[in-house]
């Protein structure tokens, strides 16, 4: 090959490096301002995620988002504002069947009872433990005190006998229990008693007979006209309230050995008690115009008055004289958060 030849083909090899290396710093030009763009996205990006990590890790467990733990859901039977609350916390679950080996045999400390409450990992619901529970597992528990009922404030034997309780049921179940300091208990369940004391009412009137005294048959007759049954203890019919469960409206009591005789056409009567529990119903269902209207219609029927404990006849005004002291108390009760009728008045007030 002569040097025409190999000039021509250096200089095609010449003009190839640098188109080459011209496409190379285009190459590098183009890349390098992309990546100068990207790399704060991505920083940015990334910090936003572990912002929102942080943020997701400072919620509480019960705000936190995650597939198999549902949200807690508040009791229906403990209480804050009458009960006085024990926490129990676990390392992991444990099972239903665990639970039931290490419940107390008697859920009373002295006159006032308590519930011990699991929460149910699987539906977020606290509930009380009962046989049956095959495959539950519970990852915590609380036990609530009732602090006052109508045997009077909760004291420091009572509620020694509580922490007892439920200390021994946390041992046997590896958990460890926080209790409410007991003098604060204490003093909080004797102002819980006074204001129940002050506010509690239990409405009664006699029925006498004008002439005869009546037969427990013939009482029972006129009495299951006007929607009254057979109570839980002898000597008592009721009048039951219309929401399944709760407390009767109305109770008509008489001697119980009458109620227990063998032919009640000839046991014989000659007072009935007609009570309304005022806290146990609430007030939209109007239990005082119940008693009212019972006192009246059953006193017609079986031919009575209707008189107070002192053997006073009653009138028209005296009911009216009740009424009005009766709307007062309702609006006390529910100023407290206690208003008649509600779950918690219920047993405040038993």
């Amino acid at each position: 090959m002569n040097m025409t030849g190999w000039l021509a083909i250096l200089g095609g090899l010449v003009l190839a490096a640098v188109v080459a290396h011209g496409a190379w710093t285009a190459r590098k030009a183009g890349p390098r301002r992309a990546e100068e763009q990207i790399e704060p996205m991505l920083d940015e990006q990334n910090q936003r995620r572990e912002e929102r990590a942080e943020s997701a890790a400072s919620l509480p467990d019960d705000a936190a988002p995650s597939i198999s733990r549902p949200a807690r859901r508040p009791s229906a039977r403990i209480d804050a504002l009458i009960d006085a609350i024990a926490t129990l916390t676990l390392d992991q679950p444990i099972s239903g069947e665990m639970v039931l080996s290490h419940l107390p045999g008697s859920r009373r400390a002295g006159t006032k009872p308590f519930h011990i409450e699991g929460l149910n990992v699987e539906t977020g619901e606290w509930e009380l433990p009962f046989p049956g529970l095959a495959g539950t597992r519970y990852g915590e528990f609380q036990a609530g005190v009732q602090m006052a009922n109508r045997s009077g404030a909760m004291n420091e034997i009572e509620y020694s006998e509580f922490v007892q309780k439920v200390q021994l049921f946390a041992d046997g179940i590896g958990a460890f229990v926080q209790f409410p300091d007991m003098l604060d208990v204490v003093a909080r369940a004797r102002e819980l008693d006074q204001f129940a004391s002050a506010h509690d009412a239990q409405l009664a009137v006699v029925l006498r007979p004008r002439d005869t005294a009546w037969t427990l048959g013939y009482v029972l007759q006129i009495a299951s006209r006007h929607g009254f049954v057979a109570g839980a203890i002898p000597g008592r019919l009721v009048l039951a309230a219309v929401e399944e469960g709760a407390p009767p409206i109305l109770s008509l009591s008489f001697d119980a050995q009458a109620a227990m005789a063998e032919n009640p056409q000839l046991s014989s009567l000659r007072e009935l008690l007609l009570a309304l529990d005022v806290p146990q119903t609430p007030e939209a269902q109007e239990p005082f115009a119940s008693w009212q209207e019972a006192a009246r219609s059953l006193a017609g029927d079986i031919d009575a008055d209707i008189c107070d404990d002192h053997g006073q006849v009653l009138n028209l005004h005296a009911f009216s004289a009740i009424g009005q002291e009766l709307s007062a108390l309702y609006v006390a009760l529910a100023s407290h958060d206690l208003a008649a009728g509600s779950l918690a008045t219920r047993r405040l007030f038993s």
